[in-house]
Order: C-alpha cells, then sequence, then structure tokens
C-alpha cells in the first residue's frame, strides 16, 4: 500500500488576514479541505496521514517525527507552508528535513487541499 504524508501549517497560527493568502479562506476551510484530501487519497487505496507544523523552530523537529512514523512514498507540501512569501525560510526548513529525513520519498505539492492526491499522483 502506497503511503502518503500531508505536511501544512497548523490552522491556528495562520493569520487569514494576510492579503497574501487566498481571500475568504479560514481555519474551517482548511480542515474541510484536508478531510476532503485524505478521504481523497483513501479512495485510491493509499494510506494517508497528516502532520501540522507550526511556522516556527518547532517545525523541523515536528518534521522529523512525523516521518520517523514510517516510509512513505510521498510527501506533498501544503500550500500554507509555502504561502505567503515570508515563510520561505519555513518552507526551506521543511523540503530539507524531509530530505535529510527521507531521502527516496518523492516530495510534491499541492495549491489547495483539495488537489493533494492529485498532487501526489503525479510522484506515485
Amino acid at each position: 500500500m502506497k503511503r502518503v504524508l500531508l505536511v501544512g501549517l497548523d490552522p491556528a497560527t495562520v493569520d487569514f488576514s494576510d492579503p497574501a493568502l487566498p481571500p475568504g479562506m479560514t481555519a474551517e476551510k482548511i480542515h474541510a479541505g484536508i478531510k476532503l484530501a485524505l478521504a481523497d487519497m483513501s479512495g485510491r487505496g493509499w494510506l494517508a496521514e497528516n502532520c501540522f507544523v507550526n511556522p516556527d523552530e518547532t517545525a523541523v523537529p515536528t518534521m522529523e517525527r512525523c516521518l520517523a512514523g514510517g516510509r512513505y512514498d510521498c510527501v506533498v507540501v501544503g500550500a500554507g507552508v509555502r504561502l505567503p512569501p515570508s515563510r520561505l525560510p519555513l518552507f526551506e526548513a521543511v523540503v530539507n528535513a524531509i530530505h535529510r529525513a527521507a531521502p527516496q520519498t518523492a516530495i510534491a505539492f499541492n495549491s489547495r487541499p483539495e488537489d493533494t492526491g492529485a498532487a501526489a499522483a503525479r510522484w506515485i
């Protein structure tokens, strides 16, 4: 069975008033999108798990703990980790943590929670 890890920014830490984020985005919408994404991947016959990170020094250790849970075929990094542009250092830290902890694992990027399965499918 294929395993996919979805990495996203914990919605409780997001400033939704930031104009760099999509208008109308809320924590509830993110949680609903993740639920759809996990269901979509399960429907594809994959074991899918979620890993929330915070935009601080705990992001890398959190990634390392999530990846220590087993071998993944693909890690999908959510758009919230990459947006807004001020999160570039966080994005780099997360990608490098994935690369170090799971060098054989494909890395994919979604544009919203609902297209996570399609992002993983490009690499699985």
